[in-house]
């Protein structure tokens, strides 16, 4: 990687952080500090485990009235990641709801029991 592009990548981390602090400060003043799905309540020691979730998921969509956040423990951030990852995927996740089993390791159990008597 070249020094343009170092300075590039530099850049753009340098704009993310800042537009990261920015809507998290905000979040964090507007919210209680409460995870939105599991509601696991968060102090000053811990804080730094809540996070801030786009629910559109567009990171630059951050309207000065939260509409578009909400709080979330590290935990339950990553499953909402997730299940659109694998909603992309075609997996559990999406519209087609759960794939079921295709193994049965009872389905000869009948026959295998016959056997041994």
């Amino acid at each position: 990687m070249n020094a343009k592009e170092q300075e590039v990548i530099l850049k753009a981390r340098r704009q993310a952080d800042e537009r990261a602090k920015g809507y998290r400060e905000q979040a964090l003043k507007l919210y209680p500090w409460i995870c939105g799905r599991c509601t696991r309540e968060f102090n000053h020691s811990n804080l730094r485990e809540l996070t801030v979730h786009h629910r559109d998921h567009d990171h630059d969509n951050n309207p000065a009235d939260g509409s578009n956040w909400e709080l979330l423990c590290l935990y339950c951030h990553d499953y909402e990641h997730q299940k659109l990852t694998e909603a992309a995927y075609g997996g559990s996740a999406g519209d087609t709801g759960a794939v079921g089993a295709t193994y049965n390791p009872f389905a000869d159990l009948k026959a295998k029991m016959q056997k041994k008597i």
